[in-house]
């Protein structure tokens, strides 16, 4: 078994240890595109085969196509990176505090340099209640207003990286009342459409959905009201497949521009990063890790239910995607085996 197969292999092991009845594997090495696909959409007579179009949650990979929407509108002149996002948030809205002259820009928001908490304030309350199925439901649009109205930004906006759901979703929300349009319809319209992407969309919908497990318990599907561009996404392994081959040719899909300002690094990682090693950079949000030679870009997501691997390589023309109806374990070892099998694509 050579180096990909294994790492593969692995991956399939690390998923069904860990309670998932379906694990999709998506490879582009060698010119050649591949989605294998293992087990069923969950459990008990309703279920089916898992397929290239089965749609699993994409948790915080979804802000991979947040830092895009950023990228395109900026092509498109609706925005700047360096715009405070001040100005774009609803009039009648409290913005952060910050005790600097410096503002928060939508920059630092997509690099995780706010100076923003990696929750907002209050969400935990809400949250608990249903901490191991869905804890972002409860939290609305007016609770995000209070949250806005109770945060305080103590650190100088762009001077620290603090990996930060609140920041990305609040960027989202920027976004989305720049175009006056609805965070999921913003995103299909910049960004899947163009690109492609069938199956890829913001809420639960018809069509083939694995259901999420959490220790081998059943979920009901993820929601995120206030925060979508965090963490809503959906996506089946062949469409994610397609948007990670846009990073490596971003010639044929209108998007080049915006395709290629997501992959420029933009400042130097501290080691306790989430999945980070010392040395590694951040894109706009996208990884990025220099490993014998060649350039890897990667992402890792989660909700209760599920847990995702992306990753590419430009100078190789590799892409992967491992995708798990099981939420994520602690000792990650579906997400390291999805990176083990980007590593290993392509030598």
């Amino acid at each position: 078994m050579n180096g990909t197969e294994s790492a593969i292999a692995a991956a399939v092991r690390a998923a069904g240890e860990s309670s998932a009845t379906a694990v999709t594997v998506a490879v582009l090495a060698d010119g050649r595109e591949e989605v294998r696909c293992f087990g069923r959409t969950g459990r008990g007579p309703a279920a089916t085969a898992c397929t290239p179009d089965t749609v699993f949650e994409l948790g915080s990979l979804s802000k991979t196509f947040t830092a895009l929407l950023l990228t395109a509108m900026a092509a498109r002149g609706e925005l700047a990176l360096a715009e405070p996002v001040n100005g774009l948030l609803p009039a009648d809205w409290p913005a952060p505090a910050v005790r600097s002259a410096e503002p928060i820009r939508l920059l630092h928001l997509a690099t995780h340099t706010s100076g923003l908490p990696r929750l907002p304030p209050g969400l935990l309350a809400t949250a608990l209640p249903a901490w191991n199925s869905n804890p972002y439901a409860a939290f609305d649009e007016r609770r995000l207003r209070a949250a806005l109205a109770r945060t305080t930004v103590r650190t100088r906006p762009g001077r620290r990286y603090r990996y930060s759901n609140y920041g990305v979703g609040l960027l989202g929300r920027a976004l989305a009342e720049r175009a006056a349009l609805p965070y999921g319809d913003l995103l299909a319209d910049r960004v899947l459409t163009p690109l492609g992407l069938r199956s890829t969309t913001c809420a639960p919908g018809p069509g083939p959905h694995a259901t999420g497990h959490r220790h081998g318990r059943p979920l009901p599907p993820w929601h995120i009201p206030a925060l979508p561009a965090a963490g809503a996404v959906r996506a089946g392994g062949a469409d994610l497949l397609h948007y990670l081959r846009a990073h490596l040719d971003p010639r044929p899909t209108g998007l080049a521009a915006a395709l290629r300002d997501v992959q420029r690094p933009r400042l130097r990682l501290p080691g306790t990063a989430p999945g980070s090693a010392p040395g590694d950079e951040l894109c706009l949000v996208w990884n990025h890790r220099r490993s014998n030679g060649r350039d890897l870009y990667f992402h890792s997501g989660g909700t209760r239910g599920f847990t995702a691997f992306a990753g590419f390589s430009p100078r190789d023309a590799v892409a992967v995607a491992a995708l798990a109806n099981t939420g994520p374990a602690l000792n990650g070892r579906f997400v390291q085996a999805g990176y083990e099998v980007l590593r290993a694509a392509g030598r």
